[in-house]
């Protein structure tokens, strides 16, 4: 792909705060037009990431370029051309929804005419007109969210930065927040988010798997499915808990989480028969359970990844 095709690139972005070095050696290309996530912990380097890529904080080492412009030396500049949502809520509380959009508006130097129309168009696009004369500390979680989104965008950015977007929100909330995501980027804009839900790293076009500051995998999810380096094998049973002991302490077995009366199993690949292994383990202790082996989601490719990484098996 051309190089002009990538709204987001960077090479081996570094950032040290003292002897802890938060993000190691980070790649990345992000096509213009698309949803890219960033999925991991607290304190996986999402958040850094994200600030080196605004330009509001200096790599300690590395390069990054956003809408061709270098985050270290044109840093201003960008800041026009991008929209950033913080994780916490940082408007103005004591204002009302209007009052915040028309100060905003200002930051960004929007023309009087045009700040007049574009504060009424988000109040009516993002369903605020009836709070418009309210203080925005009384609003509710999903109306300060909306607010904020579209602060964030008033002044038409090319990419928008979302940090921990729907941390606070409910699940209604969440899927109206995405379904205006993905009308962004279907006009063009580009869309980098950071979260930890699983669910929502699934909607991205593409996203990258962080975990102690480093990139320890990137693609669409289905390529992350793909590439994970374990069997997912599903166990349902009457009695999950008895069966989850009975498979607890056997090798071979790289994790077993439960979700409710089923039980996904992760064995590494080089195992050749794991429904067999795992079926002969529930019948020796006479556990009656529907064995099966299924595709991989992303939270399966998450704990495979990370558990390699704690055992020293990847880098």
């Amino acid at each position: 792909m051309n190089h002009d095709n990538f709204a987001i690139t960077a090479s081996g972005l570094t950032r040290h705060f003292g002897s802890l070095i938060a993000v190691k050696d980070f790649d990345l290309q992000i096509p213009t037009g698309s949803i890219y996530g960033f999925l991991g912990p607290n304190g996986s380097g999402k958040s850094t990431t994200i600030r080196m890529l605004c330009g509001l904080l200096t790599p300690s080492s590395g390069s990054a370029s956003v809408l061709g412009l270098d985050t270290r030396r044109e840093s201003e500049k960008l800041k026009q051309k991008i929209g950033y949502m913080t994780q916490k809520f940082s408007l103005y509380e004591d204002l009302t929804v209007k009052e915040n959009l028309q100060f905003v508006s200002e930051i960004y130097a929007v023309g009087r005419k045009e700040r007049r129309f574009r504060v009424n168009e988000l109040l009516e696009e993002f369903n605020l007109n009836r709070q418009m004369k309210q203080r925005v500390g009384t609003l509710s979680g999903g109306q300060k969210q909306r607010l904020s989104l579209a602060a964030a965008i008033l002044h038409k950015p090319q990419i928008l930065f979302l940090d921990e977007p729907t941390s606070a929100v409910d699940p209604q909330n969440r899927r109206d927040f995405w379904e205006k995501l993905f009308e962004m980027a279907e006009q063009g804009t580009t869309i980098l988010l950071s979260t930890h839900y699983m669910d929502e790293a699934a909607r991205c076009h593409s996203l990258a798997i962080l975990d102690q500051g480093v990139k320890v995998a990137d693609g669409t999810p289905k390529e992350l499915g793909n590439s994970i380096s374990s069997h997912v094998i599903e166990v349902t049973a009457d009695e999950p808990n008895a069966a989850r002991q009975r498979l607890a302490n056997e090798d071979g077995i790289t994790s077993i989480t439960q979700l409710g009366f089923r039980l996904r199993v992760l064995i590494p690949k080089e195992i050749s028969n794991p429904l067999e292994q795992v079926n002969s383990k529930l019948k020796g202790a006479q556990i009656d359970a529907r064995v099966e082996q299924v595709f991989p989601d992303l939270e399966d490719v998450f704990v495979s990844l990370t558990e390699l990484r704690r055992d020293g098996l990847a880098t």
